[in-house]
């Protein structure tokens, strides 16, 4: 499988035209802006990298998913926040800036806290009877796919403005197309595991988008921030890059199994992304803030 020509060639080019479109929408200056918020920013990470792995291992153990479904929920939890939590902060009417300066940060840190979590999956999950290479120098590899074409992106917003403009709206294209391709390759992949465990895993999954929306809304308030920092920071955490965890699955740990949770969880939490955006919506109004 690994060897065919959509892993092989069709995903590290797609995955890099989803960084490239991340990096288009990032600059120096959106890293300076950690210094101005400081604590939006750990709250915002502590939930990511703490919490989150921690609910998706409590969640496979729980409902007792196959190991290789179950992996696919430890990649999600450690894949850094997605371009399209941008568009749902807006709509919320969220700090968008605070959004794109922790895309920027998580991507950065998932480099580093994504090897960590697949590790662990692995031991605790696969075993080590099983036959799995270790992934470390795979995922470094990923992680050059992931840091190069984000660093493109911003040379190309930083050195030809007008040229990236132009190239925003194909690149978001090329992306959705890129992730509808992904979540349909993994699903009839596996088709028959799907559906044996399509109640067990589908539950898992909303439950999994809920308490990453929620969680990341509840640390804000509880950190004292405002409506607009504490709904930046759910979809930050809530909105998962559902192309990195598949394409680690896939092309990385060769688990097609591993996968199907990403698959569904990227849609399933356009759903439940439209939600949280009525119920901010209708509860800063109720607030008189809007």
């Amino acid at each position: 499988m690994s060897d065919s020509l959509i892993f092989s060639l069709f995903l590290p080019i797609a995955l890099g035209t989803v960084m490239i479109g991340l990096g288009l929408h990032l600059s120096v200056a959106d890293f300076a802006r950690v210094a101005r918020a400081p604590r939006a920013v750990l709250v915002a990470l502590s939930v990511q990298t703490g919490i989150l792995p921690a609910v998706a291992f409590g969640l496979v153990f729980l409902f007792g998913l196959p190991p290789e479904l179950g992996l696919g929920l430890i990649l999600l939890a450690a894949s850094p926040g997605g371009v399209t939590a941008n568009l749902f902060s807006h709509l919320a009417r969220g700090d968008v800036a605070l959004n794109i300066s922790l895309t920027a940060i998580n991507s950065a840190l998932a480099l580093l806290t994504l090897p960590l979590w697949t590790a662990l999956g692995l031991t605790l999950l696969i075993g080590s009877e099983q036959a799995v290479p270790p992934p470390t120098q795979k995922i470094v590899e990923v992680g050059l796919l992931v840091l190069l074409p984000v660093l493109i992106g911003m040379g190309l917003r930083a050195w030809q403005p007008t040229l990236a403009q132009r190239l925003d709206k194909p690149v978001r294209i090329a992306s959705t197309v890129v992730l509808v391709v992904l979540i349909g390759a993994a699903v009839v992949i596996e088709r028959e595991t799907l559906a044996r465990h399509a109640l067990q895993i589908g539950v898992v999954v909303l439950l999994f988008n809920l308490v990453s929306l929620l969680s990341g809304y509840a640390a804000g308030r509880l950190a004292r921030l405002g409506i607009p920092q504490a709904t930046a920071i759910a979809f930050e955490i809530g909105i998962h890059n559902g192309t990195l965890a598949i394409f680690v699955a896939l092309s990385v740990l060769q688990m097609p199994a591993a996968a199907v949770a990403p698959a569904l969880y990227s849609l399933v939490m356009y759903l439940t992304g439209g939600f949280f955006v009525w119920w901010v919506l209708r509860l800063r109004r109720a607030r008189g803030e809007l």
